[in-house]
């Protein structure tokens, strides 16, 4: 598992480094033939995993509610983003994947509920969810450089 934390961490940095260099007009654009932009992309991969771990492990997601709600599966860019929230999210990209690890090595993740995902991949213990996750941001990934391909 050492080496999936990390694995995520090093694309959570790459994130970090797009989230906090690329101007903030260049984040919120949305190129034509695309549903969303940069901004969207890396707000979801913070907020996927709470809920893919925390929430269907029933345990309390730990990042606001407003967030989860506003960057889950099936929303759309409002092509807004304050500066504060900006911060917030460029603080969860680390941060959160911090608490992840030391609650899944004190062993908070006791129960899951099963998961389909959208992608037919069926979750059924935390070590899933984990697992799927790196596979989600690696396709976030790959939709933030085509984006920035398109700026």
């Amino acid at each position: 598992m050492e080496h999936l934390f990390e694995s995520v961490l090093n694309n959570r940095k790459f994130l970090y480094k797009i989230l906090t260099e690329t101007p903030k007009e260049d984040l919120l654009k949305i190129p034509e033939g695309f549903r969303n932009n940069i901004w969207w992309n890396i707000a979801h991969t913070v907020i996927t995993p709470q809920i893919l771990v925390y929430k269907f492990s029933g345990l309390q997601m730990r990042v606001p509610e407003a967030l989860v709600e506003k960057f889950k599966k099936g929303t759309v860019p409002d092509g807004n983003a304050t500066d504060e929230e900006i911060k917030e999210i460029a603080a969860f990209l680390i941060s959160t994947l911090e608490w992840m690890k030391e609650d899944y090595n004190n062993g908070l993740f006791k129960n899951y509920s099963s998961y389909t995902t959208s992608a037919n991949v069926t979750l059924n213990k935390v070590e899933d969810a984990l697992a799927f996750n790196l596979f989600h941001e690696g396709l976030h990934r790959g939709a933030i450089i085509a984006l920035q391909k398109m700026l």
